[in-house]
């Protein structure tokens, strides 16, 4: 009798490891898409360059986005009189797997209106590994960034 309790238990034993792995294979389903979302944060790190031009308006935007999730908005707008105004903004971002969302906490040097916190969110699609598009779903409009070198100027 001893020896069927034992393989009883190693048969249950076995079992209860099986259906433990089986869980943890279903729990980690998520680290694929986790990962992906690390990569593309990853990605994001770096300079990146926006050019447009806009009811006679030129602007330029160098973002930076660091690894620590923070962000610096340079920004030079020239009006059709060649006048240039320039602006810097601060700032932390994330990619919540599907968007890049930015979080301004400083606008040129001042904090910004409690009551109108600018934040924006763009839906990503990469045209390539230094180029991406980005969807705003709210304002319905599109923009495009390519990444530039570090030293890039406004």
């Amino acid at each position: 009798m001893p020896a069927c309790r034992c393989l009883v238990s190693m048969t249950l034993a076995s079992l209860l490891l099986v259906a433990c792995d089986n869980g943890a294979t279903s729990l980690s389903a998520g680290a694929p898409a986790d990962s992906a979302q690390q990569e593309v944060s990853e990605q994001l790190q770096g300079t990146w360059l926006r050019e447009y031009a806009e009811g006679g308006f030129r602007v330029r935007r160098i973002l930076v986005l660091e690894p620590d999730s923070r962000f610096s908005e340079r920004v030079r707008i020239t009006d059709t009189a060649g006048v240039v105004t320039e602006h810097r903004h601060e700032g932390t971002w994330l990619y919540d797997g599907t968007n890049l969302k930015r979080k301004y906490t400083s606008m040129d040097g001042r904090p910004p209106s409690r009551l109108n916190l600018p934040f924006a969110a763009f839906e990503l699609k990469f045209e390539s590994r230094n180029e991406f598009v980005g969807i705003d779903n709210v304002h319905k409009n599109q923009v495009r960034y390519r990444r530039v070198q570090p030293e890039t100027v406004i």
